[in-house]
């Protein structure tokens, strides 16, 4: 049986990203502090300064986490192929008074020229797209030398399938993600990563994992208190907001680089 992901979901009509009333919204919440925090580590442990460098956005969706790294001091240009979801990515940086560039395009051809950006991330998206090494190269070949890859994405594990699919998804008792929105099989292990970054030529550095603060029993208690409709989306991420971990059974994020002296 072939996996099926509803990534059609992400062209519906109106703000499905920043409105509060919307899953999505706890993304910003939930996961950007964690992915932020490992950002800056990459940045400290390279001593790289972001302030003035050209970064890709890569399945920018709505702009949550492109306007995060707008405010690092970076240039961002976000990528994705949804027009409602840049739509929406593009009205809230103009009213947020940033000057963020959105194109439409995929992970898997990025409508850009080689080695256009110093920063490339792809967060939330390798597990939604059709062919990850294809996404991997591309990225790559988008990279300058010497530039960063960073990434998140979900482990194929038993823990993430409890988590990600029957917890969030699946059960009534506790979902609050649309369903379909991630399919267990296309979730992608941290060694068939790395084998798809060595394949794009890319130099894998390090992977950490990324958890919630709240523990099991905690996080229970806010998907029920969700569910009840006691909390809104975006306070229940800020609540089950994630950190910098050593466990990688569920999430895990990483970087790579690419090597300077390859041609562009």
């Amino acid at each position: 049986m072939v996996a099926v992901v509803d990534n059609d979901l992400y062209n519906r009509p109106g703000d499905l990203w920043w409105d509060e009333t919307q899953p999505l919204s706890a993304i910003r919440t939930a996961l950007n502090p964690g992915r932020l925090a490992y950002f800056r580590l990459v940045f400290d442990e390279l001593s790289l300064d972001p302030r003035g460098k050209t970064a890709l956005d890569v399945g920018c969706g709505g702009g949550l986490l492109a306007e995060e790294v707008a405010h690092l001091g970076c240039n961002v240009t976000g990528v994705d192929p949804s027009a409602s979801s840049l739509a929406t990515a593009r009205a809230h940086a103009a009213r947020s008074g940033l000057a963020i560039e959105y194109r439409q395009g995929t992970a898997e051809a990025l409508p850009f020229p080689n080695a256009s950006f110093d920063l490339v991330y792809c967060c939330d998206v390798l597990e939604h797209v059709d062919d990850v090494g294809k996404a991997v190269a591309e990225a790559a070949r988008a990279l300058r030398p010497g530039g960063v890859y960073l990434y998140d994405t979900i482990n194929r594990t038993f823990p993430s399938r409890l988590v990600y699919i029957k917890l969030f998804q699946d059960w009534g008792w506790t979902s609050w993600m649309p369903p379909n929105l991630h399919a267990w099989e296309k979730f992608i292990k941290p060694a068939e990563l790395q084998h798809h970054l060595e394949a794009a030529g890319l130099q894998p550095r390090g992977v950490s994992g990324l958890k919630p603060r709240a523990n099991p029993l905690q996080l229970f208690r806010l998907l029920r208190a969700r569910k009840r409709g006691q909390l809104s989306y975006s306070a229940f991420g800020a609540r089950a907001e994630h950190r910098v971990s050593g466990d990688k059974s569920i999430l895990y994020a990483g970087y790579a680089v690419k090597p300077v002296g390859t041609a562009a």
